[in-house]
């Protein structure tokens, strides 16, 4: 994958209603239905890629604001965006950063649901350094069944610092040391 990680070889940039139209009508009937993969970048625009991209890939390696995967819809000849998830293993985004993809949404001139659709809670475990997605507000490691924080601690580096009134993930990173998905 190391090959695929060039800012040459970004996911496409969506500026306009017209880019995701284009984008749409570029992929095969198939792969139009299927949500696709999205980054937010660093300064604040949507790149799209097909949905079984890598979001470091669609980030071209680059820091984000925001990850995830994302559907479109055609509504009376606008599109929409219907469905968002902040699922993304690469960055493992806190559901705080929706107000990012909301505002490269709105900026684009895309209509959005107000929110993620599917939220995906990410932590990394202060014992043992597992990634864990938290279900139904369990908060305890899959691994070692150690504690998990209820603060995001996922950063890894990669996220930059938020813009005011945003959750500051630098204030929030985990203790030094590999984890199953670091490199």
């Amino acid at each position: 994958m190391t090959t695929l990680v060039r800012p040459d070889n970004a996911g496409r940039s969506i500026g306009s209603a017209a880019d995701v139209d284009a984008w749409i009508s570029a992929r095969g009937p198939h792969e139009a239905r299927e949500p696709f993969t999205f980054v937010v970048d660093v300064a604040g625009v949507l790149r799209l890629a097909p949905r079984r991209s890598e979001h470091v890939v669609c980030a071209g390696g680059g820091e984000v604001l925001s990850a995830g995967e994302i559907a479109f819809r055609s509504d009376a000849g606008r599109w929409v965006a219907d469905e968002i998830g902040n699922q993304s293993t690469g960055y493992c985004p806190d559901p705080g950063s929706w107000p990012a993809v909301a505002d490269a949404l709105t900026l684009a001139g895309i209509a959005h649901p107000g929110g993620f659709t599917h939220e995906v809670v990410f932590r990394r475990c202060p014992s043992c350094r597992q990634l864990d997605i938290v279900r139904d507000r369990h908060y305890v490691c899959a691994v070692c069944d150690e504690a998990l924080p209820h603060t995001w601690n996922v950063d890894g580096g990669r996220l930059p610092r938020p813009r005011e009134g945003c959750l500051d993930v630098r204030d929030f990173r985990a203790a030094p040391g590999p984890g199953p998905h670091d490199t």
